[in-house]
């Protein structure tokens, strides 16, 4: 079916004469009579009724005029998928690891909203490695995620770089460890981690273990703030970046240590594969929120 001989008789219809289609289409009135002559060819059916003025359609012509215009807004959608320059619609698919989800990311949904009010944004929180692995297999369009400066995102992605923030490391001076330590100090308390999964828990673990040391998590918790409540207890030693301990309540109730023998910065990323042009802007947006909320963050006291 030629699009072009829908839109004449959509055209024909909207304006009720062949005259103002043919403007309206900047064709000639034999061309617009032609268009319309092969679609009721090719359908097999009249589509107009040629004895009304303005001239109106048939019974099933308006059946047609209707499922004509939906295919016309189907057509103009998708050829809006390839451009850069239209009004991005449709799903965007945003993953975020739990870290940024804590820290005010309402901020950048909130400009994605206010400047491209026809997405739909789905935003999915997990671990770095499943969010890469759903941009990779396509069930993500883009996603931040942390990980270690000895780990970089797969060469195959286009990766971003928004933050950089060392790993500090923090327990409750009710334990009685000195200001500095070693790893192997450590090795004797239990920790306060998050689930598997957690780029600072896996650089974490990696660390001691290529040390021969063990790494005994004593309990798993979700969430900064009840992380650094069981830590300020005295329930084991805790990992954290400096922008959630700085907004944390029990800043003031855990003292950092000075690890000696481990410095590891992470560093945050957004990631995607190659991007249809209707989310270029969108992901270009999101990384300059990111990198304003990221500069914005509250510093340790």
């Amino acid at each position: 079916m030629n699009t072009r001989d829908v839109r004449a008789f959509v055209a024909v219809v909207d304006t009720g004469s062949i005259v103002q289609a043919a403007a309206q289409l900047h064709l000639t009135q034999p061309g617009v009579t032609r268009r319309v002559q092969s679609l009721e060819a090719l359908l097999g059916i009249e589509l107009l009724n040629r004895q009304s003025k303005p001239l109106r359609p048939t019974a099933a012509g308006l059946e047609i005029y209707r499922k004509g215009r939906d295919l016309l807004d189907a057509e103009a959608s998708l050829l809006a998928l390839a451009r850069t320059d239209t009004e991005p619609t449709g799903e965007f698919r945003l993953g975020m690891p739990p870290y940024l989800a804590e820290r005010a990311l309402a901020g950048p949904i909130d400009q994605l909203r206010l400047r491209f009010p026809g997405l739909t944004l789905r935003v999915h929180s997990s671990w770095s490695p499943g969010l890469m692995e759903q941009v990779e297999q396509g069930q993500l369009d883009v996603s931040a995620v942390l990980l270690s400066e000895s780990s970089p995102p797969p060469q195959a992605m286009t990766a971003h770089a928004f933050d950089r923030q060392p790993i500090r490391i923090v327990a409750a001076p009710s334990l009685g460890l000195r200001g500095r330590v070693s790893l192997k100090d450590l090795s004797a308390f239990p920790w306060v981690l998050s689930q598997n999964g957690c780029g600072m828990r896996s650089t974490l673990r990696r660390t001691m273990e290529e040390r021969g040391l063990p790494c005994n998590v004593g309990v798993e918790a979700f969430g900064s703030d009840l992380q650094l409540s069981l830590v300020a207890r005295g329930t084991g030693i805790g990992i954290v970046t400096p922008d959630l301990l700085a907004a944390s309540p029990y800043r003031k109730q855990v003292k950092v240590l000075t690890v000696t023998d481990f410095q590891m910065d992470m560093i945050a990323w957004l990631i995607h594969r190659a991007l249809p042009p209707r989310l270029e802007v969108p992901v270009a947006l999101l990384l300059e929120q990111l990198r304003l909320l990221t500069s914005q963050r509250p510093r340790p006291r």
